[in-house]
């Protein structure tokens, strides 16, 4: 296993020394590549491929994938904001509303749904404000595209009507879940839904979602090995460990990413709790060299030393807890086997230093240039800029056709597949114009807006996007402010209400108030990582006006308290 590690060590020492400093103008030289890149393939798809999901690249027509909602637009609709384009932005979002109908008869990934289509509509909602759209009043804690997150949000509720509350991976969006439904989903499948449920309850004030979301962590939470892991695949019925491999990789993957970021989001310690616990078992048991391998989850024998694709979101969110110098160090080893290739294969075998048999392709993913905006925001090397350039002109040079950007059969000879995956629009695209524009408003800077202030909420007082955006797994900016507010506004009315009611019913003061018999708002809800009965207040949200490097990067700022 050395060789390839010392390889892979050697390369990053030659690029590194090789890696230039970027000028501005050479950043914005790049940044409008990027937006050619965006626009040959989102023309593309409008032109040859909608309303179906996805465009195929080879033959210049479109094809359904997830579930027949014009995928690809709802997915898109937030890089155009993202690349400046008001104009068309305002044009889909109002489009989506007239022709996206949820209740179809489709059976829809619930996982790929609720990050994709939820996530997208509520994040273009979020946006709405900075985008110049007619905002209805109260805003964000109301508008036309909240209401369709909700619809499609309300849609996947059924996949969580389980005894254990761990979703089906399937849910039909009109008749629920199909009765010959398999039980068994992967890890990610039960525990990446915080972020956008979480949204939705406490921008729209309905608890259900957040609920069902906790109740699915609380769960798999109880179902970690004695040594601290989880599997790849779970019986959601039984609670039995199907896939029992474990790692970072592909079917777990964002359940952890969730965990880091629900907890910056919500300012809840117990997620980070959680995470950290994981951590440590993670680095002990899977980590070798910075690579990490997959293990027996209850033996930490090891069971595959392969590095996955999907694996290179890691160094992006250890970055977010500040432990830059390990994401550094994995980061390095994943480049290498970038420049090997000219992308990153599915699976890469650590030992041989080349790709596993039948997982040669690359289908345009995100992750390494994820991971590498954030490690950029965080230390502010240059490498990291190379890097995205770097991926800007392999993907040009490998997976550029007539008709937009085709997903890569096999690396070692560059055979091309009829696809296009929406994420390419959403997260590929976006990731790299905002890793060479570290002035964007979602980084916290002033472009756009001035420095990033919105107003919005009832009274027209909330303060917005001045805090940092979070990121769910499809790339789909929210606004932690945003949902205080809204939250904080439903409070106030609450006890508005309770107020005026016990004026009106003076006879019923005998009576515990509504407040005291009915369940605690989803921000105080049970603890997961707590002893049972036990309840957590979070602290307040401190005022959300440091940048985004400064609240996501350090560990420290994360959680602090009212100062």
């Amino acid at each position: 296993m050395r060789a390839p590690v010392c390889a892979a060590l050697l390369l990053w020492v030659l690029s590194d020394a090789a890696a230039r400093r970027f000028s501005e103008e050479q950043m914005a030289a790049v940044r409008q590549r990027i937006r050619s890149m965006f626009y040959h393939a989102y023309n593309s798809y409008l032109n040859n491929a909608f309303p179906y999901d996805e465009l195929r690249p080879l033959t210049c027509d479109g094809q359904d994938t997830w579930g027949s909602f014009s995928l690809t637009l709802i997915d898109a609709l937030d890089t155009l904001l993202v690349l400046g384009n008001r104009t068309e932005f305002q044009r889909v979002a109002s489009l989506l509303q007239d022709t996206v109908d949820f209740d179809i008869d489709v059976n829809a990934s619930v996982f790929e749904t609720n990050i994709r289509v939820v996530g997208g509509l509520l994040s273009a909602h979020l946006l709405a404000g900075r985008a110049g759209m007619e905002l209805e009043p109260g805003w964000p804690c109301s508008g036309p595209l909240l209401r369709m997150a909700q619809d499609a949000a309300k849609k996947l509720l059924p996949a969580f009507e389980t005894p254990t509350g761990m979703p089906y991976g399937t849910v039909n969006l009109m008749h629920g879940v199909s009765p010959g439904e398999t039980p068994v989903t992967c890890t990610a499948g039960v525990g990446t839904f915080i972020l956008e449920f979480a949204a939705l309850s406490r921008l729209t004030g309905d608890p259900t979602f957040e609920n069902a979301a906790r109740r699915a962590l609380t769960a798999l939470w109880k179902t970690r090995s004695d040594i601290g892991l989880v599997g790849n695949h779970i019986d959601i019925v039984t609670k039995k460990w199907v896939a029992q491999d474990a790692g970072i990789g592909a079917g777990v993957d964002s359940y952890f990413e969730y965990l880091v970021k629900g907890a910056i989001m919500l300012e809840d310690e117990e997620l980070l709790d959680m995470f950290r616990a994981y951590d440590r078992a993670i680095q002990n048991y899977t980590r070798f060299d910075d690579w990490y391998l997959w293990v027996q989850m209850h033996k930490g024998t090891v069971t595959m030393p392969v590095f996955q694709s999907l694996e290179a979101f890691w160094p992006g969110l250890q970055s977010l807890l500040g432990n830059l110098d390990s994401a550094a160090r994995t980061f390095q080893n994943y480049y290498s086997v970038w420049r090997q290739f000219g992308g990153l294969p599915e699976f890469y075998s650590i030992t041989q230093g080349y790709t596993v048999d039948k997982r040669e392709g690359y289908p345009l993913r995100p992750e390494l240039i994820e991971s590498a905006m954030y490690l950029f925001r965080a230390t502010g090397d240059h490498t990291y800029l190379q890097f995205g350039l770097d991926a800007v002109e392999s993907i040009e040079r490998i997976a550029k056709t007539p008709c937009g950007y085709a997903s890569v059969k096999d690396l070692r000879d560059h055979q091309l597949d009829n696809r296009m995956e929406s994420f390419f629009l959403a997260e590929t695209v976006k990731y790299l114009y905002l890793l060479f524009d570290p002035a964007h408003f979602l980084h916290g800077g002033g472009t756009g807006g001035a420095e990033s202030w919105e107003e919005g909420g009832d009274s027209g007082q909330c303060v917005l996007g001045a805090g940092g955006f979070i990121f769910n797994t499809e790339a789909h900016p929210l606004d932690p402010a945003a949902l205080h507010c809204c939250s904080r506004h439903a409070q106030e009315r609450q006890e508005l209400r309770d107020i005026l009611l016990s004026l009106s019913q003076p006879s019923s003061q005998s009576e515990p108030p509504a407040s005291q018999t009915e369940d605690p708002p989803s921000s105080q809800s049970e603890s997961i990582a707590l002893k049972p009965g036990e309840k957590k207040t979070p602290p307040p949200l401190s005022c959300p006006v440091e940048p985004f490097s400064a609240r996501l990067s350090v560990l420290g700022q994360v959680f602090s308290d009212n100062t």
